[in-house]
C-alpha cells in the first residue's frame, strides 16, 4: 500500500500519535581553570577498543589536571557508576580527596549514585556541555597519546592481556615519558618536585612564624594585675 494513502487514511481517522522528543540535559559551560597543585581537579573519561574475539572493552581514565599524572587506567567490558566510585575510592586512599571532578554527561557520571557519592565526599562535580569535548581537553589530549602509543599498536588477545599491556603503558607514561607542558619532565618527576617545593615553602613559613613570636616576646609587657591596681588607685584619688 502506498504510504500516501496510509497517511491520508490516518489523517481522516483523526489519529494523532505524537513522538516523544528526547530530553537533552542543559549544562552551563565552565572553562578550564589553571590549577596550581595536585588533587585540585581530576579529569575522567572513557576510551574504547576491542579484543581479538571482537568484544568491546572500555578504559576508564583518571588524569590529574596539574601534574598530568594518570593514577588509574581501569579496563573492563562494562562500567557501572558503582564500579567507577570504587576505583575513585581506591585513589582517594592513596592520593587524598580531589577538590573537583570534571567529566562528561555519560550515564556513569550522571547517575544518582555518582551524584550522591560526590556530595558525600564533598567533591565538586563539573559536567561539561554535551558535544563539547574540548571543555575536558586535558583528558582528551591524554586519550590521544593513549590511542597512538598503546591502543592502535597493540593486539589484545583477551581482557587480561589488555589489562596487562595498558597497565605497562600507564607506568611508562607516568615514570619514563617526558611531557612538554611540564618542562619535559615525566609526570612523576614533576609531582615529586612540586611536593619538595611545597615542603620547603611550608618549612619557611613555620620558621618565619617562630621568628615573629620570638621578636614579639622581646618587648616587656606589664602584668595584668599591675594594670588593674593602677586603675583602682586612680579611681580612689
Amino acid at each position: 500500500m502506498n504510504h500516501k494513502r496510509v497517511h491520508r487514511v490516518y489523517r481522516e481517522a483523526g489519529l494523532r500519535l505524537q513522538r516523544k522528543r528526547r530530553k537533552h540535559c542543559v549544562r552551563a559551560g565552565q572553562p578550564l581553570l589553571q590549577r596550581t597543585a595536585a588533587n585540585q581537579e581530576w579529569a575522567l573519561d572513557f576510551a574504547h577498543d576491542a579484543v581479538e574475539c571482537g568484544r568491546a572493552i572500555r578504559v576508564l581514565s583518571v588524569v590529574d589536571a596539574y601534574t598530568r599524572e594518570c593514577p588509574a587506567l581501569e579496563v573492563d567490558t562494562s562500567f557501572a557508576s558503582r564500579r567507577v566510585t570504587r576505583v575513585l575510592e581506591g585513589l582517594i586512599v592513596e592520593r587524598g580527596i580531589p577538590g573537583a571532578i570534571r567529566c562528561d554527561n555519560g550515564p556513569e557520571f550522571s547517575s544518582r549514585h555518582f551524584l550522591a557519592w560526590c556530595v558525600a565526599w564533598g567533591i565538586e562535580l563539573i559536567h561539561i556541555q554535551p558535544g563539547r569535548p574540548t571543555q575536558n581537553a586535558r583528558v582528551e589530549s591524554f586519550h590521544g597519546r593513549l590511542r597512538e602509543e598503546c591502543l592502535r599498536v597493540s593486539w589484545f588477545q583477551n581482557l587480561f592481556d589488555a589489562k596487562r599491556k595498558i597497565a605497562a603503558w600507564r607506568k611508562e607514561y607516568n615514570e619514563e615519558r617526558p611531557h612538554s607542558s611540564l618542562g619535559y619532565l615525566t609526570p612523576q618527576e614533576f609531582a615529586a618536585r612540586e611536593t619538595r617545593s611545597w615542603g620547603k615553602d611550608a618549612g619557611q613559613k613555620t620558621a618565619s612564624l617562630e621568628n615573629a613570636k620570638e621578636r614579639v616576646s622581646h618587648f616587656p609587657t606589664a602584668p595584668a594585675t599591675a594594670i588593674l591596681t593602677t586603675k583602682h588607685q586612680g579611681s580612689i584619688v
